[in-house]
């Protein structure tokens, strides 16, 4: 234990139990049948599964709708944080912060109660409501940590040389202000897609989504399907990181 690379050891340790091991059988789940042994046809079944199919494709839009709405309102109020002539103290952040500091379960049944109470039927647009109640904050920070490290001097310098400010932030603050935007879409849209408990609280299981069809699958005791829908989720989570990297760097590149 004198060595400092000793003090790794709980972490390697937790990482495998608990993220390596847990990987690792939804792989082997995905591709065995009932008898253990290997199939391709869980993974077919996806593309073949009409209920599946039509599930993603309403995650996909309402994925799309909430990162859309958490962009036009995260990005101002970033810019806003980030901008010390319009905040000028730390309270502001931290009215920001303090959503995140109850559970997110919480949240939710609280959300729905409220409805409850003012009469409002749940659906769609109950469900779009909890979804940027909950991940607003994620869209919001990146892009504050962006803005607040990038040089204000880039922007004073368009204005110097006759950009107006309106200009100079369309075209220098929010091209480099995109990677930000990039990893805050990451944070949101896809544990949208995947999620299950808002939907199931804000609908009353009305409208389902991705997670909702892998919870289904796995509380039914269909393990191998369901892990193979868990597979083609990671798939595409994988996928999406490659490109919103591959697009930040071409993006730096230009810049």
């Amino acid at each position: 234990m004198s060595k400092r690379s000793s003090w790794s050891i709980p972490y390697v340790v937790f990482l495998v139990l608990f993220v390596v091991l847990p990987l690792v059988l939804v792989l082997m789940y995905a591709f065995q049948d009932g008898t253990g042994h290997f199939t391709l046809k869980n993974i077919g079944k996806f593309f073949t599964d009409k209920d599946a199919l039509s599930t993603f494709a309403v995650s996909v839009e309402v994925a799309l709708e909430n990162t859309a709405i958490c962009i036009l309102l995260g990005y101002p109020a970033a810019w806003i944080l980030s901008n010390k002539k319009y905040n000028r103290s730390a309270v502001t952040i931290i009215l920001f912060i303090m959503p995140m500091w109850i559970n997110a379960l919480m949240r939710t049944l609280a959300t729905a109660q409220l409805f409850t109470m003012l009469g409002i039927s749940l659906g769609k647009g109950t469900l779009l409501f909890g979804m940027v109640y909950d991940y607003l904050p994620f869209m919001i920070y990146p892009i504050y940590n962006v803005l607040n490290k990038m040089d204000k001097s880039y922007a004073e310098a368009a204005v110097d040389l006759g950009a107006t400010p309106w200009k100079a932030f369309w075209k220098v603050t929010v091209p480099l202000s995109m990677p930000g935007v990039m990893s805050g879409v990451l944070m949101v849209f896809m544990p949208t897609v995947s999620t299950f408990a808002i939907s199931e609280f804000l609908t009353n299981n009305k409208i389902k989504l991705f997670g909702t069809i892998i919870q289904e699958n796995i509380n039914s005791s269909a393990w191998n399907y369901g892990a193979a829908l868990a597979f083609i989720m990671l798939i595409i989570i994988g996928l999406t990181s490659l490109l919103s990297k591959d697009k930040e760097q071409a993006e730096g590149a230009l810049i």
